[in-house]
């Protein structure tokens, strides 16, 4: 028997932890074991973890490998902070730094517990190195949730508790399904690109701190730009004396595929780069990469964070790096994910509530709508396409400001049976999906016919009946 069953889960958490605790699913599940890309309930049912714990799970739920590192750590020595020696952290960074900077200007790092933190950080480096406290961000965007991060986060359901930090103005995101200036590409001239300009003439002092941007925005719906829009957003940003801040949070780390970053795929090369989630595979780190240049703005501060650089962090970190390295997971994430995306786009033929596919490698997002013709978002049958997935033992996400994007980013382990898994059973859940608003139509009309109405509510008139 389980310790705890989910209602008495349930009661605990409505009792102890904050209300603002958010919960998957109308039936929560009780997950207990995690195996790769497999976890397993309470009750000894077997999911295919498609969202990676909310995209933290990079190379598999207790990757042998990693595990095998934390607990030789764990045995020896837990905490000392960065005050002491320790040779993990010095251990740690050089191997990022030769994964990440490959040689090029990203070399120095700082290790934080969250993306949040390292956010933080990134912005502080920004305005010290610049001399300037202005920034511009995206809409769509998630930052994470202390109150800088609120602030540069552009979506309204992730900020509350004003008010937010100084100086932070927000651009269009490259969302071509949904063009925010009403046009379409290429034709568009990248015109939502070009507007940063404008938003730092006319919206700032005319100098900027920087400019903080996912690759593919994650919460965001899975908004990934065309190829031109990031460069053209880097030069203006230079022109105007800021540093390109890459929030590689969720992109980071292979899950692209073909490029450790998810902003190399753009040529972009960012003054700082931000990390957390998949960098310590479910041990909570963080960390910025940045310039020596950058680095040294903060020669003369001080600066410290209690766990950031913990021995047990950076044991977990480094081993997560070696599995990236070892099984080529990047490649992996390269192949696997082609070919599912290619999948997901063969779906859009037999579901017409599928309106767009996108993403790249193993950070994949399916957007639902009511209607193609008018792309009215449909949120109600995300989530409980939602459910019914997770009755067949597939855990999938959402995101976007509606809530009707589907994300699908799985741990970067996973082979092309899993994909086909994964498809297999959103084709099956969609037909089931498809099958129960038909039904839901049909009651509706033959109640509105009992009750003297005919579909759109108007009153039926006698001789009509």
């Amino acid at each position: 028997m389980p310790e705890l069953t989910v209602d008495q889960i349930r009661k605990m958490r409505e009792e102890y932890l904050l209300p603002s605790t958010m919960t998957y699913f109308e039936k929560p599940v009780n997950i207990v074991r995690g195996q790769m890309q497999h976890v397993y309930d309470d009750q000894g049912k077997k999911y295919l973890d498609a969202f990676s714990a909310v995209v933290t799970i990079s190379v598999g739920h207790c990757h042998p490998d990693v595990v095998q590192k934390i607990q030789r750590q764990v045995a020896e020595l837990q905490h000392m902070t960065t005050l002491y020696y320790h040779p993990n952290v010095v251990k740690y960074a050089k191997k990022m730094a030769e994964m990440a900077g490959g040689g090029g200007p990203l070399k120095v790092s700082f290790f934080t517990n969250s993306g949040c933190e390292a956010n933080e950080l990134a912005a502080m480096l920004a305005k010290n190195f610049t001399g300037q406290q202005e920034f511009i961000a995206l809409r769509h965007s998630f930052h994470g949730r202390t109150l800088m991060a609120m602030t540069l986060t552009g979506q309204s359901s992730w900020r509350h508790s004003m008010p937010y930090v100084f100086g932070v103005t927000h651009a269009p995101a490259a969302y071509c399904y949904r063009c925010p200036l009403k046009l379409k590409y290429p034709s568009c001239g990248m015109a939502c690109a070009t507007q940063v300009e404008d938003i730092i003439k006319y919206n700032t002092s005319g100098k900027i701190a920087g400019l903080i941007a996912e690759p593919i925005a994650g919460f965001g719906g899975v908004i990934h730009p065309p190829a031109e829009y990031f460069p053209i957003v880097y030069d203006i940003v230079k022109k105007y004396g800021g540093v390109y801040i890459s929030d590689e949070v969720q992109t980071g780390f292979g899950r692209t595929g073909k490029h450790f970053f998810g902003i190399s795929h753009w040529g972009v090369k960012p003054d700082i780069v931000t990390m957390a989630k998949g960098i310590g595979n479910g041990v909570p780190l963080g960390g910025i990469i940045t310039t020596r240049a950058v680095a040294d703005s903060m020669r003369g501060k001080v600066h410290f964070n209690t766990y950031g650089g913990n021995p047990v962090s950076m044991a977990a970190g480094l081993g997560v790096l070696e599995v990236i390295e070892r099984y080529r997971m990047v490649e992996n994430a390269q192949t696997v994910g082609s070919y599912m995306k290619a999948r997901l786009q063969r779906l859009m033929n037999r579901h017409a509530l599928i309106g767009d596919v996108r993403g790249l490698g193993l950070m994949l997002g399916v957007e639902l709508v009511k209607s193609r013709k008018t792309k009215e978002v449909a949120p109600r049958e995300t989530l409980r396409l939602m459910e019914l997935c997770k009755d067949r033992g597939l855990l999938i996400g959402k995101g976007g400001m509606a809530g009707n994007v589907v994300r699908i980013k799985p741990p970067m382990c996973v082979r092309q049976r899993d994909a086909d898994f994964i498809v297999d059973v959103l084709d099956e859940s969609l037909g089931a999906l498809q099958k129960e608003n038909r039904r839901g139509s049909n009651g509706e009309k033959a109640a509105a016919r009992k009750n003297g109405r005919n579909a759109r509510g108007k009153k039926i008139h006698a001789a009509g009946r």
